[in-house]
């Protein structure tokens, strides 16, 4: 035993002790939010964000509005709900869903170009940005032996943070923050996240896991998704509706509007004039967080965990293990029926709502219908159950991560990557909002925070119980 484990070994129960003080001392009476009206998480008393910036790069509706973007509200005054719409830039998620996929083309690179831009591309500026990400699809040199190979981290997300501010170093103009300089390095960026997450596996693996070590090198002629297939797996195999797939889910987590943890964090990071790979990093460690951009984990674990305790997948059965998670009964205890309900949607989430046509088909693919029609009866009763034990204001539906974790299990995707994949996508959305906060030159973002500790006088050490 080293002489720092032995000092932990000493020191430990103290820390246990001083951190049950450290607890009791910042633990704040909940009658204070309501008595100073502090929007607690940045929410109203309803749960509705609180309006904290103006963005033009995304738009999120779930509720009806009239002709002057005012809520319509019913007799009560209470808002109604419609079904999900995402705009990216003014477009229909569903539309531009529709347009790659109907002209046979992966449509991330597309999305990529008209968050950075604010318009759709023509074929021949599509074909120029494709050229300009397949070439910062590579790393500096020895960056993948020096940087990842070097005591792998066991989470990927804390890897990609990691690498991401390694990058500075190898930088020539890291503080630079004119928009010029801040593209490239969100370009670079965007290309390199895919290939350090799938890096930071293989490492892990072979490291911690006792795996294989196969490393490939990126190919300039493939799209990111069919890329980041063709590094993960040994044979560098797959099918066209796998890439199709994975590029669809690339699409629908690019962007999701402003207030979205990861990207007001962005907001805030970029709003004190900082550097890119910084506000990329910060980025990251709020996406890693189970509340954010952890959630379809919970999913599939949530998932197989009713599988292994179902009776037969009857809708009783499967009600019945619905309410046990609500009693916290069953799985984590938590509550929760992970995947259903969204902070900022009511009747649906058009994310989840274009992704199953696609998970079906891919679950029939590799012979998994029965596990689709078993996610598909949980939806369906799910809201049912909900409404029974708890009052629902404004609908409860299945969201993005509902599907999500399914899908990149059936692709093989390990646990360990579904995050770091997230993070990939989600790159496009913050590098748009990060050159919106340097356009704008806006102040530096400084929310208060009231004071409510007691005046106390000052006694001397000598003095004190």
């Amino acid at each position: 035993m080293t002489d720092y484990e032995v000092f932990l070994n000493e020191v430990m129960p103290k820390i246990e002790k001083l951190s049950k003080i450290a607890h009791d001392s910042t633990v704040i009476d909940n009658s204070f939010y309501y008595k100073f009206d502090v929007k607690r998480g940045l929410r109203d008393i309803n749960g509705e964000g609180v309006l904290a910036g103006l963005t033009d790069i995304s738009d999120i509706v779930a509720f009806e509005t009239d002709k002057h973007g005012e809520y319509v509200r019913d007799k009560d005054g209470h808002r109604i709900p419609c079904d999900g719409i995402l705009r990216y830039r003014g477009h229909d998620i569903k539309d531009l869903v529709k347009g790659f996929i109907g002209e046979k083309r992966f449509g991330f690179e597309e999305i990529t170009y008209l968050l950075l831009f604010g318009n759709l591309p023509t074929a021949k500026e599509l074909n120029k940005f494709n050229k300009i990400l397949a070439g910062f699809r590579t790393l500096p040199v020895s960056f993948v032996r020096d940087i990842i190979m070097k005591a792998p981290s066991q989470d990927m997300m804390n890897g990609l943070a990691r690498s991401v501010l390694a990058l500075y170093s190898y930088d020539d103009n890291p503080d630079d923050i004119t928009i010029s300089n801040v593209l490239r390095q969100c370009l670079q960026l965007t290309a390199q996240l895919s290939l350090i997450s799938v890096y930071s596996y293989q490492a892990y693996k072979y490291y911690h896991d006792s795996g294989s070590l196969i490393i490939h090198n990126g190919d300039p002629s493939l799209s990111t998704a069919q890329n980041m297939l063709h590094l993960l797996r040994p044979d560098s195999k797959y099918t066209e509706l796998e890439a199709q797939v994975l590029d669809l889910m690339l699409v629908l987590h690019a962007e999701h509007g402003g207030g979205n943890n990861s990207t007001f964090t962005t907001h805030v990071v970029s709003s004190s004039g900082s550097d890119t790979y910084s506000t990329v990093a910060a980025a990251l460690g709020s996406l890693k967080g189970p509340r954010h951009g952890g959630a379809n984990i919970k999913v599939v674990k949530m998932f197989e965990n009713m599988k292994e305790n179902l009776k037969d997948r009857s809708d009783g059965s499967v009600a019945d293990y619905l309410r046990k998670l609500l009693n916290k009964e069953a799985f984590d205890k938590s509550g929760l029926i992970y995947g259903m309900g969204h902070a900022v949607y009511s009747l649906s989430d058009p994310r989840a709502t274009i992704m199953k046509a696609f998970v079906e088909r891919l679950a029939d693919a590799k012979n998994l219908h029965e596990d689709y029609e078993l996610y598909s009866k949980i939806e369906r009763l799910a809201p049912e159950i909900i409404g029974e034990k708890r009052t629902v204001y404004k609908g409860v539906a299945a969201n993005v991560d509902f599907y999500s974790g399914f899908v990149n299990s059936m692709l093989g995707i390990p646990m360990e990557l579904f995050t770091p994949i997230f993070a990939v996508s989600r790159m496009a959305g913050w590098s748009a909002h990060r050159i919106e906060e340097l356009s704008n030159k806006g102040k530096i973002i400084r929310p208060n925070y009231k004071g409510i500790s007691e005046v106390k006088d000052y006694v001397k050490l000598a003095d004190r119980g």
